[in-house]
């Protein structure tokens, strides 16, 4: 029976990139005149003064220096805190949709077969213009791919969910090799007000070519196995959705950030309880992971090399010291957070297309991602001669 195989990654990065200091300078210049708009109200006792950031604290709680996104004037302008993304009509292609056609485009050339060998397209990611139709069928049609296509939205877990579904297609005998995008405009849902988490996420696209050993090549990597988890949690929400009713539109929901409203209530936005998050994800993600390795027959002490979702330093480090049984390495562990930022669904792609050098064939690593749900994938790979 076939097996699936990563046969080629594409990643698309933004032009624009935002640093901790400019990020720190627009919040806290908001900060200072929120205080100021309402001093009445802070000086009753009513309500809190917002509290400045800085740069130093956002890097050592989460290990984050800087991160790219699409619009970087209106992300850093204290009267928006708001990336400005323009509407586009019905008959051109959407932004999400360039950014994952670009992605894709590079792991095809890599490739180097025609698009006519796949058979699926899927979209796996934590944030989607619409409702419908899917963005992994505009995709589609972009790239010139026939056979079919599907959004799916499993938050920060949606590459290796992704990758699951794409292995077993292949493992069914439903197509010969799938192409999975990424595309994470996270700029978008996330509360640039909000000085625990405004520093959290970056934009980014990526894409997976997965095929049939049948019809592989040499190179690329095997997937030993994939598991996947979910266990409901409110501790990272977003309550964003078609049902909701503004009264602004959304563009001027952005400009709204200067007041204490931002767009609708804060949960409207991202919202997250990070310590409950931590103290619940790591164990569960790590007792996961040994455990998929033992019955896979493999020793998790003798992976090469982990590429995890790029959530938070502290957190993929004790994961990685619970998993190998000793302090991880940096080329063991990769981190990629402190350039990129937090981009959901693309992080553990991301590391794992920057950083899979110097693997001999029958090396073994680790692909992994955790987010809201909560969710967890394991995708366990070795490298083919």
């Amino acid at each position: 029976m076939p097996h699936a195989v990563i046969a080629a990654t594409g990643l698309f990065t933004p032009e624009q990139s935002v640093s901790n200091a400019e990020l720190v300078e627009s919040y806290n210049a908001w900060a200072e005149r929120w205080n100021v708009a309402h001093s009445d109200g802070i000086a009753a006792g009513e309500l809190e003064a917002k509290t400045p950031s800085s740069a130093e604290f956002i890097e050592k709680a989460s290990g984050i220096k800087s991160r790219f996104v699409m619009d970087k004037a209106g992300v850093i302008d204290p009267e928006r805190m708001a990336p400005r993304i323009a509407e586009r009509g019905n008959d051109e292609l959407s932004v999400m949709a360039e950014m994952a056609v670009a992605a894709a485009r590079q792991a095809i050339e890599a490739w180097g077969k025609p698009v006519s060998e796949i058979g699926a397209v899927l979209c796996a990611a934590s944030n989607m213009p619409r409702p419908y139709p899917a963005l992994a069928v505009e995709v589609q049609q972009a790239l010139g791919i026939e056979g079919f296509a599907f959004d799916m939205n499993v938050a920060c877990s949606s590459a290796t969910f992704g990758i699951k579904t794409a292995a077993d297609f292949i493992g069914g005998g439903s197509v010969k090799a799938v192409l999975m995008v990424n595309p994470e405009i996270c700029s978008a849902h996330l509360n640039f007000t909000d000085r625990d988490s405004h520093f959290i996420f970056g934009d980014v696209a990526t894409a997976v070519i997965v095929e049939s050993s049948d019809t592989a090549g040499p190179g690329g990597w095997d997937v030993l196995g994939t598991r996947l988890k979910t266990v409901f949690s409110n501790n990272i929400r977003n309550n964003f959705g078609f049902l909701n009713r503004t009264e602004r539109s959304n563009q001027d929901a952005g400009a709204a950030a200067s007041s204490s409203e931002a767009i609708g209530p804060s949960d409207k936005l991202f919202v997250q309880q990070g310590r409950k998050v931590f103290k619940d994800v790591v164990p569960m993600v790590s007792d996961m992971i040994v455990d998929h390795a033992g019955e896979l027959g493999l020793d998790p002490h003798g992976l090469k090399r982990l590429w995890l979702h790029q959530a938070n330093i502290n957190m993929n480090q004790l994961i990685g010291k619970k998993v190998l049984g000793r302090e991880p390495t940096v080329d063991e562990n990769v981190i990629i957070l402190d350039e990129y930022a937090n981009t959901s669904s693309a992080g553990s792609i991301i590391a794992f297309h920057l950083h899979h050098d110097g693997f001999e064939p029958g090396d073994t690593g680790l692909i992994c991602s955790f987010g809201a749900g909560y969710s967890a994938g394991t995708v366990f790979v070795r490298k083919r001669a």
